[in-house]
């Protein structure tokens, strides 16, 4: 695994190029390549990283393979390949006949990859028409992608189609230290930095905005609706407690399957399925809760359930080893951790944190340091290091 040495004057290199003909310097332009526009995690990553390299003077332009989502929350500079997913070969093609396009166009120092699909085709296209230097940033678990792609994903760092490979966690260093040597070679830990999402409305305030009961229970989820996040358990949690209700901020596919559940479970009154909501607004929906319910299946960090923590609210997550690992600070935990498909488990956890008032107050002073841990300047010089190598 690469370990990278700070710079002693970052200012020299970090954010310029060599000077043009008249004399004048050029910044350096970064391209943050990525498959869908949503308001999820790994575009919060990249939304942030994208804010911090501006700020040290980097030129960045954030390019997407198409818009999922009609209120994703638009950084500046942005592009887009196609105005939805491809649904046919010939679509396809058009999107990466676009994404190559972009990449010629914009002319970029270097090129930054998101997602296992961002990461695979962002890179492809680039060496085709591009000799800037790709990072490829593996937010994805090896498990939760598909053989074809994780066996291109593996021959590509192998073969230096990525310069740099970064991980988001200790726990997919562990994962994928079965990789060939050439691909480990590449590898970096960059954590993730996130944004402060501080409580500054009281919760009767949030609920009015949300339009969500004010005198109920109210337990939450910040995620894509998506078989993997398993957000079935959380609604599978009411039936036994006829005062909880649950809302549930995000979109996707599963939106249908789930709905349909709470029709079959005779709770549809009590689920609250709010759609996607911008990061500027996710304050507030953590300011509505009681209790925020994590119980997916698989993660690589976590991200949500990190702002929620930070954020003072009493969490329940599912006991994954990158959840234990990110979720605490000097060893203490900021979150219970409990096996999710255990439905009694899961339900005795959440009562726990509705009337222990002990224990709510110890994971918020937990909490507290996780700021400091997930720096969203530290991530950003991270990245600047990396640039500085590899342009």
């Amino acid at each position: 695994m690469l370990h990278f040495q700070p710079n002693k004057d970052l200012g020299e290199t970090s954010a310029t190029a060599p000077a043009r003909p008249n004399g004048k310097v050029r910044k350096l332009h970064v391209l943050l390549a990525q498959t869908q526009a949503e308001n999820a995690g790994a575009q919060e990553i990249s939304r942030l990283l994208g804010a911090g390299l501006t700020a040290r003077g980097y030129r960045v332009t954030n390019l997407f393979f198409f818009r999922k989502s009609d209120s994703f929350d638009e950084p500046p500079e942005t592009l887009y390949c196609a105005p939805s997913r491809p649904g046919n070969p010939l679509a396809l093609l058009r999107m990466l006949w676009t994404l190559g396009h972009h990449i010629r166009a914009t002319r970029p120092d270097a090129v930054l990859t998101f997602q296992h699909f961002g990461n695979v085709i962002g890179a492809g296209v680039t060496r085709l028409v591009s000799r800037a230097p790709v990072v490829a940033n593996q937010v994805s678990s090896a498990l939760a992608m598909s053989w074809p792609v994780r066996t291109a994903d593996i021959a590509m760092g192998s073969l230096g189609f990525f310069d740099c490979i970064t991980l988001n966690s200790q726990d997919m260093e562990r994962e994928y230290s079965r990789y060939p040597a050439a691909y480990r070679s590449r590898m970096v830990h960059v954590p993730h930095g996130f944004d402060d999402k501080a409580l500054t409305l009281s919760k009767e305030a949030a609920r009015q905005r949300f339009n969500l009961p004010p005198d109920r229970v109210l337990l939450g989820c910040a995620a894509r609706l998506h078989p993997h996040k398993r957000l079935d358990l959380a609604i599978g949690l009411l039936p036994d407690q006829p005062s909880w209700h649950l809302a549930i901020a995000g979109q996707g596919a599963d939106e249908a399957r789930l709905r349909q559940l709470a029709d079959d479970l005779n709770v549809s009154d009590r689920l609250h399925l709010l759609g996607e909501i911008p990061p500027g607004r996710m304050a507030d929906f953590l300011a509505c809760l009681d209790v925020f319910v994590f119980p997916t299946q698989a993660e690589t960090f976590g991200l949500a359930a990190v702002e929620a923590a930070n954020a003072g609210v009493p969490s329940v997550v599912t006991d994954l080893p990158v959840l234990r690992e990110v979720l605490s600070y000097e060893g203490r935990p900021t979150a219970l951790f409990v096996d999710a498909s255990d439905h009694a488990q899961l339900s005795a956890a959440v009562s726990r944190l509705l009337t222990d008032q002990q224990l709510r107050d110890d994971l918020r002073q937990n909490a507290k340091g996780l700021r400091l841990r997930y720096s969203v300047d530290a991530m950003v010089e991270e990245y600047v290091r990396i640039l500085d190598r590899v342009v």
